[in-house]
């Protein structure tokens, strides 16, 4: 038996779930999943690190949990292995990332001019909120830009 909805997903108005990776909530709630796991290894990778110095450790951090945010996004998040390669994920998604990394920083420095007395509550609130900011600028470009092809 063939059951047919009307403008449901999978219908001639919309393409069927698999190219469109779920759709976008499902999309949404695997990128949230993979950035939760890339910041748990962030957070091991700098506390392992820091004795080396916060600028080392933020760095590996930061760059080993791209790498692996960039490849889970590909593979999970947005389905793209088939259409994006490896090497364009890391490229692009790890662009998208330095330009949070910038943007984090600059607020803080931001923050230490104008509050230099600011706590260490002040600080992670304002990273917090920050990284939410990009984080959705982040979903928003991954899916547009750099796995769009197929959606």
């Amino acid at each position: 038996m063939i059951v047919q909805f009307h403008d449901a997903v999978g219908s001639p108005t919309y393409p069927p779930l698999r190219g469109r990776a779920g759709g976008v909530f499902a999309q949404l709630t695997r990128f949230t999943l993979v950035g939760s796991a890339s910041n748990v290894l962030y957070a091991l990778a700098f506390f392992t690190l820091d004795v080396y110095g916060s600028f080392v450790a933020n760095l590996v951090g930061v760059v080993t949990s791209s790498m692996l945010a960039n490849e889970l996004h590909r593979r999970l998040t947005f389905r793209a292995a088939d259409r994006v390669r490896w090497f364009v994920a890391q490229w692009e998604g790890g662009t998208l990332a330095l330009i949070g990394l910038g943007v984090s920083s600059l607020a803080l420095a931001v923050l230490h001019t104008l509050f230099p007395g600011a706590d260490g509550l002040a600080q992670v609130a304002l990273v917090i909120a920050v990284s939410a900011v990009v984080g959705g600028l982040r979903f928003l470009a991954l899916r547009g830009w750099v796995f769009a092809s197929g959606l």
